[in-house]
C-alpha cells in the first residue's frame, strides 16, 4: 500500500494494519517483519501474538482480532486504537504518518525548514508550484493540509 494514500474509505483491518507496516518506522529502517513486530509486543507489552496470526491478519484471512491484540497493536505502531475501527481518526492518523514519512527525507525537511517565517502568501504561492509540480509528474493531489 502507498503510505501516500491517505483514504482509507471501505478498507478492511488487513489494508489498515499493512499501512502501518509500510509507513511506520525509524528513519532508514526497513519495513517491521511479523516477527520482528510480534516479538516486540511480546516482550514490551506481555502481549502473546505469533508472527503466524500477524500473517493471517494482514492477509485478510483473519478478520476480528481480540481487543487485546489490536491494543497491543496499536501502542506497538504509536496509533489510537480507534484507528482499526472509526473511519474519521483513520483518515487523521494516516495524514499525520504521511507528514512524518515524507520528513524522513532530507530533502523535504530542508524545504520545509527554508519556507519556515515566510509570509503566507509566499506559502500558499509555494503550495500552489508543488501543488503543479505533483501534477506534472503524475502525483495525485495531496488532500491534507
Amino acid at each position: 500500500m502507498d503510505p501516500d494514500e491517505a483514504s482509507t474509505t471501505g478498507r478492511t483491518l488487513a489494508d489498515r494494519l499493512n499501512y502501518l507496516f509500510a509507513t511506520v518506522r525509524e528513519s532508514g529502517r526497513r519495513e517491521y517483519s511479523n516477527d520482528e513486530v510480534a516479538s516486540a509486543v511480546g516482550r514490551d507489552q506481555e502481549v502473546t501474538i505469533s508472527a503466524s496470526y500477524l500473517w493471517y491478519l494482514r492477509t485478510g484471512q483473519r478478520d476480528n482480532p481480540t481487543l487485546k491484540h489490536i491494543t497491543a497493536l496499536a501502542r506497538f505502531f504509536g496509533v489510537p486504537v480507534a484507528y482499526f475501527f472509526d473511519e474519521a481518526v483513520a483518515v487523521q492518523v494516516e495524514s499525520e504518518l504521511a507528514l512524518v514519512a515524507a520528513m524522513r527525507d532530507a530533502r523535504v525537511r530542508d524545504l520545509a525548514l527554508r519556507a519556515d517565517g515566510l509570509s503566507a502568501a509566499s506559502l500558499d504561492s509555494l503550495r500552489e508550484v508543488v501543488a503543479r509540480v505533483r501534477e506534472l509528474e503524475g502525483l495525485p493531489p495531496r488532500q491534507d493540509g
